[in-house]
């Protein structure tokens, strides 16, 4: 196996010009690391629970605040309809997540996995963010271990990467001051992996940081990674301008040239995560075809439901039909699976 790169080389590649050789480069880590030109995807659905949130991110078109009018808890009743429609279309699992809202104490989620474990003993729940773990800690005056060994009892399976952004505080202060520290985000996923749960690894770039930035984000997750292996896979995709305020202030749009560089660095430098995620969400089908060379392996989910991306622009869709179809005609071979990457429906 070939000496994994340092920082410093993941930045030359960065700002290389030679876009070509960066892909070629990723798209033979990836060859090695998925032989066979196999390419992953999952059906699954993204279930918001609330979209009450006191974290007021200046890049999310989603949240409400508190007292908002258009603020909701879902029912449980929405939520059973919603696993149903999953099911069936084929799914393994849901991905629920929400705002951060002050009046959920443990006793919400623990009962809300609970009844959904009671019904559907086979699903997959794969939820809730660091930062509403942090939230839930915080607003029980208990710690993070308990919170998710607690959650861990009550059916959650495993733990989605959301709420990393660019893992540097100086970012992240810049762009969602009340958010969690980058310290915090890793605890959080540390404490998870120390207990058994695996979880994912995002970025999201294009938010006005600096190349720099984006290195220091993926040393982190490295990092992490060689400590606990906890990670199943790392998915990178850019900031979503539209109907936020942070969209006001960020001049450059992130081009797919921007796009494909940093997934295949990505896929480079993280040479301890085996998946990474190549996005159709907001870069369109084609862009996604071209990733699948870039280092990208998985498409992701059909996305039955996306509410939080689509707020704020973004109005891409898929089928199952349609993401075999994509990822054939770039010349990979689609296969299905499900949250953590198991490949059981091998047609």
């Amino acid at each position: 196996m070939s000496m994994r790169i340092t920082a410093d080389q993941a930045l030359d590649m960065l700002r290389s010009d030679d876009l070509v050789g960066v892909g070629m480069e990723a798209d033979a880590v990836r060859a090695r690391l998925h032989p066979g030109g196999v390419v992953t995807y999952q059906i699954d659905r993204n279930i918001n629970y609330t979209n009450v949130c006191t974290e007021y991110c200046s890049f999310c078109a989603f949240y409400r605040p508190v007292g908002s009018p258009e603020g909701y808890v879902q029912p449980l009743e929405s939520i059973f309809q919603k696993i149903d429609e999953t099911l069936a279309l084929g799914g393994t699992g849901v991905l629920m997540q929400g705002g951060l809202h002050p009046d959920l104490k443990m006793d919400y989620y623990e009962n809300l996995l609970r009844a959904i474990k009671a019904r559907y003993p086979q699903l997959h729940l794969h939820c809730l963010s660091a930062p509403e773990i942090l939230n839930i800690a915080e607003i029980c005056g208990i710690t993070v271990r308990e919170v998710i060994s607690r959650l861990m009892q009550a059916g959650l399976d495993s733990i989605p990467g959301a709420g990393a952004e660019i893992l540097d505080d100086e970012v992240r202060h810049r762009i969602a001051r009340l958010k969690c520290s980058t310290e915090e985000w890793l605890m959080v996923h540390r404490t998870a992996h120390e207990l058994g749960l695996r979880t994912t690894a995002t970025m999201m770039f294009g938010c006005g940081e600096t190349l720099e930035h984006r290195v220091r984000h993926l040393e982190r997750i490295r990092q992490l990674q060689d400590e606990t292996g906890g990670f199943t896979a790392f998915i990178p995709w850019f900031f979503q301008r539209e109907n936020t305020s942070l969209g006001n202030f960020i001049k450059q749009e992130v081009t797919a040239v921007d796009y494909l560089k940093t997934l295949a660095v990505s896929r480079v430098y993280l040479d301890n995560i085996l998946n990474v995620q190549a996005s159709w969400l907001t870069p369109g089908h084609k862009i996604c075809q071209i990733a699948l060379r870039f280092g990208g392996n998985d498409v992701g989910s059909i996305l039955i439901e996306e509410n939080v991306v689509s707020a704020a622009g973004c109005h891409n869709k898929s089928t199952e039909a349609g993401l075999r179809q994509m990822i054939s005609d770039a010349g990979f071979r689609p296969i299905r699976r499900d949250t953590l990457y198991r490949t059981y429906f091998l047609n």
